[in-house]
Parts: structure tokens; sequence; C-alpha cells
């Protein structure tokens, strides 16, 4: 039985840092050789003030004024935007062999490149909004949609990660949407073209892959997985259109799965509740499961089986 000494804390330690030796990807002990996940984070806290200013106050500067505020906190973002940027350049494979100062130099470029694009994303913010409150009957108010839906605040990060993404910027983008993931459990990846006035009601568990392509005027309910159909592929598939595009005026209802880079769902389709599709389907078309069938029974009495069409 082991007993808590200096002896076996010491061979603990030497066992571990002996693991580290052996070269594999996990083996990488120098932490600043990759973007720092914390303070991406917490600039994209200050993302979302910049464009809802009125709604994510901002806690580091005081100002009466402001124009000073916003100014004050579009350059602090800058700042240290660049910084993770010109670290996460490195994974760029024609940036790999750049010296740094070459990097740092494209890094403040990207940097305030995106931030010239916030007001096009702002607009793409409003028309959300617009979307989740004219769809939602239960949404009271323009605000409760912002302070409390997961789906804005999902589609919200997923807007300004895309704008990186864009930009080829590695990995930065991708900590952005998993920290929105990890906060309203919908996962969309930075790739994903979402067009205008898109809104996920309720969105717990929805799915939205790298190459899909949304529409306008599309909704989508929660449990949703806009896909691909295999990825036993694995690398040999990436650049490759893997997921659908789904066009505008659609809806999805619950637990719908689309997948497949050539499924086209055409505009103004309804997709109904659990349907699995991995061809197109042409537009204004409604897709239903075939009616269940209930079984019933009180009691010890004889299973009765009910249609649950209405």
């Amino acid at each position: 039985m082991y007993h808590l000494t200096e002896g076996t804390i010491k061979a603990a330690t030497e066992a571990v840092l002996g693991d580290y030796g052996r070269q594999r990807d996990i083996d990488n002990v120098i932490v600043s050789t990759q973007p720092d996940s914390e303070v991406i984070i917490e600039l994209t806290g200050k993302l979302l003030t910049i464009l809802l200013p009125g709604y994510y106050p901002e806690k580091t500067y005081r100002s009466y004024n402001n124009d000073s505020r916003i100014s004050l906190l579009i350059e602090d973002v800058i700042y240290h935007l660049q910084k993770q940027i010109a670290i996460a350049l490195a994974f760029r494979p024609d940036m790999a062999e750049a010296d740094e100062s070459h990097r740092k130099a494209a890094a403040e470029d990207i940097a305030i490149r995106f931030m010239l694009r916030i007001p096009a994303v702002r607009e793409l913010v409003n028309t959300d909004l617009e979307a989740g409150f004219e769809g939602d009957p239960a949404a009271y108010n323009k605000q409760e949609v912002v302070l409390c839906y997961p789906g804005f605040l999902a589609v919200t990060v997923n807007r300004l990660a895309h704008e990186l993404f864009l930009l080829n910027v590695p990995l930065i983008p991708r900590i952005m949407t998993e920290y929105a993931h990890s906060r309203t459990g919908i996962d969309i990846h930075p790739g994903a073209t979402i067009g205008k006035y898109f809104f996920m009601d309720h969105g717990t568990g929805i799915v939205i892959g790298e190459t899909s392509v949304i529409g306008e005027h599309v909704k989508i309910y929660q449990g949703v997985t806009i896909g691909a159909l295999s990825t036993r592929g694995g690398q040999r598939l990436r650049g490759r259109k893997r997921h659908p595009t789904i066009e505008d005026d659609v809806t999805i209802y619950a637990g719908a799965s689309i997948l497949g880079g050539e499924t086209v769902i055409g505009k103004g389709s309804v997709i109904g509740s659990n349907v699995f599709i991995t061809s197109s389907i042409s537009p204004g078309t409604s897709v239903s499961v075939k009616t269940q069938e209930l079984m019933i029974r009180k009691g010890d009495a004889p299973w009765v089986s009910y249609n649950t069409e209405i």
C-alpha cells in the first residue's frame, strides 16, 4: 500500500515527466504554442458587449461617455485578439514557417479587418433578433430573446466566429463556437454559412456541420442535425461539401436529421419531427414520418391500438 511521502511524490513526478518524453501529440508541454482558450472566451464576452452594448455591460471600463467606453473596448479587443491570432497562424500551413514578425503583422491586419466587419455582423444579429421574437409567441419582448434564448446566443457567437473563419484564422473560431456549445447545448461549426433571420426554437441538441449552407428565414427546432452522411473517410474528406443546403423559408421540426453534402431542402419546405433525410427535397414540399400507432391498456384489460393522427 502506498503512503503520501516525499519519496512517493518524487516517484510519481518522475513517472509523469518520463511519460512526457514519448514525443506523442499529447506530450507538448509548451503552453505558449497555442491560443489561450480563457483569453478567447473573455474576448468573446467583450465582442458580445460591442455587438449589444445595452445588453452585455462592460465591467472593466467606467466612463459616462459611451463613445469613449466603446473606443477603449475596441482597442482592447484588437490588441489581445491580434496576439492570439499571431499564435494561431502558426497552425496555418502557409504560415507555419513564417517568422514571428511576419505572423504578427498578418495578425494585426486580420484583427482590424475583423473589427471593421462588426457593423455587418450586427445587421445579421438584428435580423436574428427579429426572427426570434416574431417566431415565438412565448417571447414577451425582444429583450427576453437576447438575454434568455440559447439559440440567439449560439448564433450570435457563431456569426462572430464565422468572420474569423472566413479570414482563415485557425483554432480561434472553433474555440469560440465550442464555448457557445458548452453554454447552450447547440453545436454550430464556424464554417457554416447562415443567412438572415435565422431562429432556433428551444435549441438544445441542434448540430450544424461545417459545410452547411442555410438560407434566409429558416427556423429549426431542438434536436435537429444538419450533418454529414458519413465521416469514415476521415481527413480525406477535408475541403469537400459534406453537409446539406437548406434553402430560404424552410422549417425543420424537432429531432429531424438531414444529412449529406448533395442534399438540398428546397425553398419553403416543411420537414416534420424525427424525419431522416439523405436526398434532396423539392421546393414547397412537406415531409413527415408515417403516423405512429399507440398501444394503450387500462389495468389488465386488452391492449387497444390508437392511431395518433388527429
